[in-house]
């Protein structure tokens, strides 16, 4: 039987207080220290990250609390402002918190990610954007901060630690066995600029270097194409029948019934036919890289 379609009304409104509320809570307390030792220091936003190799948008964030600081940075803002080991002392305490805020998912995705972290294999097809495991960090912040309707701070903190928590599946072993394959165009749009755009085209390679993982890009001059209803992820869980999801606007989608499932795998089988090979795009997407260069 195939689920009833779950409206994504959420977007714009908090979601019910979970274990993301501590880390929030201590990354401004955190983010306080940070703007108190640096005024101490006399130094600006600006100075600061141009002494610790950071730009001025990051510290500006980190002491706002938006982002969680990075352990790298606690440690060389600690040496550089004389925190005498204070600074260095919130790793351990960060650390756990973004460990339990972690699992917090917006609760139409929870069935999903389930699903995916069971999963022993995962096929995408993307005709819009990068699969999520695939995502760098800042491609994930840019994506949600552009969201409409707007989504607030704290929700896109969790959001983007969740997304990035997933792809621990990637390296967890044994992992899945994934494939993709991801429309030309999107990899040409440069979603967050053109820092994120490069950062984002190398991660696709070292992604799809991996004995994992087998990417394949569909070019745009294709006259016959058989994804033209769609994004669609294939999932196949452990020990369980292969399922699919769909999500568009504001609606995701559960598919478990059999002969739905058979469709949209025949069909992902046509797109890959049609795709690019993994070497060729692998070879498309350092061209890419390339253009970007010049």
């Amino acid at each position: 039987m195939t689920s009833e379609p779950r409206q994504n009304n959420t977007e714009n409104r908090p979601e019910p207080p979970e274990d993301a509320d501590g880390l929030i809570d201590l990354n401004r307390a955190v983010g306080r220290q940070v703007k108190l030792l640096r005024e101490r220091a006399g130094l600006t936003q600006k100075e600061l990250g141009d002494r610790l190799g950071y730009g001025e948008d990051l510290v500006s964030s980190l002491e706002r609390g938006r982002r969680t600081p990075q352990p790298e940075f606690l440690d060389a803002a600690d040496d550089l402002l004389g925190a005498e080991g204070l600074l260095k002392a919130t790793k351990e305490d960060v650390a756990r918190a973004k460990a339990r805020a972690r699992v917090r998912h917006p609760a139409w995705f929870r069935d999903y990610a389930r699903l995916e972290g069971e999963a022993v294999e995962v096929n995408f097809y993307n005709n819009h954007d990068v699969p999520g495991l695939f995502q760098t960090e800042q491609r994930t912040r840019a994506l949600y901060e552009m969201r409409k309707p707007l989504l607030t701070e704290e929700t896109i903190e969790q959001r983007v630690t969740s997304r990035m928590d997933r792809q621990r599946i990637l390296t967890d072993w044994p992992p899945p066995m994934v494939t993709a394959v991801i429309e030309e165009v999107v990899l040409r749009r440069p979603i967050g600029g053109p820092e994120v755009h490069k950062e984002q085209l190398t991660r696709l390679l070292e992604l799809g270097r991996l004995r994992t993982v087998e990417l394949q890009v569909m070019p745009t001059d294709r006259s016959e194409h058989a994804g033209m209803g769609g994004s669609f992820t294939l999932l196949s869980p452990k020990g369980k029948p292969q399922v699919g999801y769909t999500e568009v606007q504001a609606v995701a989608r559960l598919a478990t019934d059999m002969d739905e499932v058979r469709i949209l795998a025949a069909r992902y089988g046509s797109i890959r036919a049609q795709a690019l090979t993994p070497r060729e795009s692998l070879a498309l997407i350092e061209r890419m890289q390339t253009e970007d260069e010049c």
